[in-house]
């Protein structure tokens, strides 16, 4: 018997249904799988690093080269042998490097990432102006840790009363920072710059990487510097005059990367604090005289990955403040033969536009025991000024001539420029930059304005003019 045309109005009602159903089921399992996909994106910064920059600036994030937290620093081997049998204060300040090196592997530095190379080679730096020419032609020759006082270069500028003295932030020439600069030129970072480093009186920075051709890549750590002295030539001719090696990449190499970095700063003329051959001449000052005024320049970090960095009797390492009497010590003794004392200090945690509890702590103990002035880095984000006893702490400078990170924050730097007259009273200003991709270029009216009022709302007691002139709030 054949079916009735109702019978098969039903069984077509039917099959629609049914192909309805599957239909609703499959939009409805797709929907799970973007929904999940999207969360699991949002839980990996994917999402958030694709909103943050442009397709182009996203497409540039280098994973292969990178300084992402290194999974080494969680763990502090203990050399018995080397270190001898630690006081109670020595192991409380072990753990506590072990402590903050674990609180790093989430703070560290993302992926780097090139930038367009648009912007066409500008002509070659020329040589030094007469004047900070002369001036380095009259230095003598480096005697760190023999006399405490390492180059006493004379001043031949016939101004008297005061020092200008410029402090920029981490420098380092590797990775995607050395693929540029081999393409470029080791010039190439300061053809921005004019002849800012040159005018002054001083210029110190932040060299965060050993300078080397040898070495040994630290087998504990993820992500390892290691720059050709081929770029301290540049830096020099740039009008750079000191650089802190205490910081957390400086043994990068090893212990012979570290000498070796030491021995080319020196071929170089330039000077370093904060590192050296034995805990004596880490912790020595780099002696100035400019102006009538004697200016002693000190390098502390507290961020090292192994308590094993520490410079010792008879061992090459860095000065640490993680115990800070030494430094203090240091800090007292240089105030008695200068009129000046600059510290700079490495501390604090990555990308974090406020400082912690330890930076204030330890710029508070330094000013204390004489420094005039204290200059922070290692956070590779600008953080604010305090005026602390008259005396100025700017927590850090941000990045200089760096890789690019996928963190925005992390793009803005400032020349941070001192004024100080011969009883240790100094005045700030700050120049604001872009930190681009191994060359800092000034930015314009409206983005460096931007950028002030930022830092004046990350300050203490300060306030910042639109010329970047910073002023203490009483």
């Amino acid at each position: 018997m054949l079916p009735s045309r109702t019978e098969k109005s039903r069984a077509a009602k039917k099959k629609k249904q049914r192909q309805r159903s599957r239909m609703w089921l499959t939009i409805n399992m797709v929907l799970v799988v973007l929904i999940a996909g999207v969360f699991i994106a949002i839980r990996t910064g994917t999402v958030a690093t694709f909103f943050s920059n442009t397709p182009y600036e996203a497409s540039l994030i280098d994973e292969s080269d990178s300084s992402k937290p290194d999974a080494e620093t969680s763990v502090i081997p203990k050399d018995e042998a080397e270190q001898g049998t630690n006081t109670a204060e020595e192991e409380a300040n072990e753990q506590e490097i072990a402590e903050d090196s674990k609180a790093d592997l989430t703070n560290e530095e993302q992926e780097e990432q090139d930038v367009p190379e648009s912007k066409p080679q500008e002509q070659q730096i020329k040589e030094r102006e007469s004047s900070k020419s002369e001036e380095k032609s009259n230095r003598t020759e480096p005697v760190k840790a023999v006399t405490n006082e390492n180059k006493l270069p004379n001043s031949n500028s016939a101004s008297q009363g005061s020092v200008t003295m410029n402090f920029a932030g981490d420098v380092q020439f590797s990775g995607k920072v050395e693929e540029l600069l081999l393409k470029k030129g080791f010039d190439y970072p300061y053809q921005h710059l004019g002849s800012l480093f040159k005018k002054d009186d001083l210029t110190f920075i932040n060299l965060e990487t050993p300078v080397t051709t040898g070495g040994v890549a630290a087998e504990n750590k993820s992500f390892v510097y290691k720059s050709s002295p081929k770029a301290l030539k540049s830096l020099a001719a740039a009008g750079v005059d000191v650089v802190n090696l205490a910081n957390n990449h400086i043994l990068d190499q090893g212990v012979k990367g570290l000498t070796d970095t030491l021995t080319h700063l020196n071929d170089n003329n330039l000077d370093y604090v904060g590192a050296g051959k034995d805990r004596k001449e880490a912790y020595a000052p780099a002696y100035y005289e400019k102006n009538g005024i004697k200016i002693a320049l000190l390098g502390f970090t507290r961020v090292i990955p192994e308590a094993n960095w520490r410079a010792e009797a008879g061992k090459p390492g860095v000065a640490d403040a993680y115990n800070s009497a030494e430094a203090v010590k240091a800090i007292a003794q240089a105030n008695k033969k200068a009129d000046i004392v600059i510290v700079m200090a490495h501390w604090g945690q990555e990308r974090h536009t406020t400082p912690d509890e330890n930076q204030k702590k330890l710029g508070y103990e330094f000013i204390d025991a004489g420094a005039d002035l204290v200059i922070g880095g290692h956070p590779h984000v600008l953080q604010g000024l305090e005026s602390y006893k008259g005396k100025w702490i700017a927590y850090s400078t941000g990045n200089f001539i760096f890789s690019r990170s996928a963190t925005a924050e992390t793009w803005k730097t400032a020349i941070f420029q001192a004024t100080c007259q011969k009883d240790g009273n100094c005045s700030m200003k700050l120049l604001p930059y872009h930190a681009e991709l191994a060359q800092p270029v000034p930015m314009n009216k409206k983005d460096g304005a931007s950028l002030l009022r930022e830092i004046q709302k990350r300050s203490f007691g300060a306030k910042i003019g639109e010329d970047g002139t910073v002023i203490p709030l009483k």
